[in-house]
Parts: structure tokens; sequence; C-alpha cells
């Protein structure tokens, strides 16, 4: 079974429990990093620990959730290995795996219901990176 990382805030906790059924639906394994319940919680914490794990290859997916997503994204893409992208709908889950490689899904518990983010979470999976023109693009971001 495959795992995937996953860690939100308080905003997000609700659709962490909803993704993390979702996972296991599909067959992969959820290493939940918190937050654990709905008290108020600063992101920053729990988007370090998750794009923490990514950036040194401990993982290869994780999801992040937090009230909007851009928190969470911001914190994440600060990590040199890692590639968040904010996903509120189904074309840009899908864009942001074909060409480029996301790592990390982000999405806002507060803008999103659960069964979009569960079509979210699968299409984002299953979707696989083009490479190509599309690899060039992304080395370049070792030139940063």
């Amino acid at each position: 079974m495959s795992q995937v990382i996953i860690g939100c805030d308080h905003a997000g906790y609700q659709l962490k429990q909803v993704v993390k059924k979702q996972l296991l639906s599909l067959g992969f394994e959820a290493e939940d990093f918190g937050t654990q319940n709905e008290e108020s919680v600063d992101y920053p914490d729990f988007g370090t620990l998750v794009a923490r794990k990514i950036d040194k290859g401990e993982y290869e997916k994780g999801i992040l959730i937090c009230g909007t997503g851009l928190g969470m994204s911001m914190v994440a893409n600060r990590f040199t290995g890692v590639r968040a992208a904010l996903c509120n709908d189904l074309f840009s889950a899908i864009m942001s795996r074909r060409h480029n490689d996301a790592n990390i899904l982000v999405m806002g518990g507060r803008v999103i219901g659960s069964e979009l983010a569960g079509e979210i979470v699968r299409t984002w999976l299953e979707t696989p990176f083009e490479g190509g023109r599309h690899q060039k693009r992304l080395e370049k971001f070792s030139e940063f």
C-alpha cells in the first residue's frame, strides 16, 4: 500500500478526515501529521512537518489543508524539493501533475466541499507527470 503524508490546521481538520477515508478507498495509507482536532493552531507548524518530509525524500506525495489553502501553499513552497499546488478544482489538479509534477496537493477546507475534494484527490493521484518539455522547465527550479 502506497503512503501519502497529510497534514492540516484547525480549519482543514474536517476535510482532512474525509480525505483520509478517500485515500484508503483508493488504496493509499495516510500518514497523518496533525492537527488532531479543531482547536486553533498555527498552520506553518503542520505545513512544515509535511513539506520537510517531502523535501527530504521520505515520502513522494503529500496533502496539506488549511482554511483557504493559501497559507499551506506558501509554507510548503519554501522547501527546495517541494512543488506544492493549491488545487480547489479538477483542472488545476490535473495540470499540477501533468505539467508541474506537484508533490504536495493543497486544498482549502473552507473553500471546497468534501465530494469535490475527494474527486480532486483521486484525480491528482491518478494523473501522471508528462515529462518532456515540462521536465526541462522543472530543472530550472534548481537554478534558483
